[in-house]
């Protein structure tokens, strides 16, 4: 068995098998993104749930594998230079599991950069964006009396969605094979349905999107990685 002792947050969260990567999470739009991954290149691996509550997510334990207390974190026992590597940020997690694995990052240089500007679109854009509208959509800035933030990011998410509309016609996936840039990307379209911000983005009239999402949600991979760790 693999030693992970000088990993903290293995005291609140025991690695059952600690020679399987651990992965620390919630299913949430960036945590998914890991757990689809892993069941997409088959990586075996263990899901601790890990809350997005103060308790554990500012505990010592969680801080001591990700400072920035956010989910998804992972402790790989069979990182490189033979050593247990922790790492988080979900895309540079997904670029380390794909550059592992050696799938779903391209077979070229070219590939690899066209599918790393996708992924950095959602990471930059999509996310922090989105994560605007719901909150001043759906949470506490909906009751601001204010309204121009709800509209500011009402219409950046059109834009975006607009984006990626233009960019899928004629393709099933957003950089040509289905890539870790998918795995980034679906997962946050899928949050206008949990903000209940679809109609207000006019997401009916993107049907690229609309494809390409029930394509994304019936692959297995994509199925079981929603779902995990699991909220109960």
């Amino acid at each position: 068995m693999a030693d992970l002792s000088a990993f903290p947050i293995t005291n609140r969260w025991p690695a059952q098998n600690s020679d399987v990567l651990q992965l620390y999470s919630f299913p949430t739009p960036n945590g998914v993104k890991v757990s689809i991954a892993l069941e997409e290149m088959g990586i075996p691996y263990e899901a601790h749930k890990v809350t997005l509550s103060d308790a554990d997510v500012k505990s010592p334990e969680f801080l001591s594998l990700n400072p920035n207390n956010k989910i998804p974190a992972i402790i790989d026992p069979n990182g490189p230079d033979d050593a247990p590597l922790g790492l988080f940020e979900s895309g540079a997690i997904l670029i380390y599991l794909a550059e592992k694995s050696g799938k779903f990052i391209g077979s070229t240089a070219s590939e690899k950069a066209q599918i790393i500007q996708w992924l950095m679109f959602q990471m930059g854009g999509l996310g922090p964006m989105f994560g605007q509208l719901g909150f001043f959509y759906k949470f506490a800035g909906s009751n601001w009396e204010d309204k121009r933030p709800q509209e500011r990011y009402i219409a950046e998410a059109k834009r975006l969605l607009a984006v990626l509309n233009l960019e899928l016609a004629g393709k099933d996936w957003v950089a040509g094979e289905y890539s870790i840039a998918d795995m980034a990307i679906a997962p946050w379209l899928r949050s206008l349905d949990f903000y209940g911000a679809k109609e207000a983005v006019g997401w009916e009239d993107n049907r690229n999107l609309v494809d390409y999402l029930e394509r994304f949600t019936a692959r297995p991979a994509v199925q079981t990685g929603l779902v995990t760790p699991p909220r109960d």
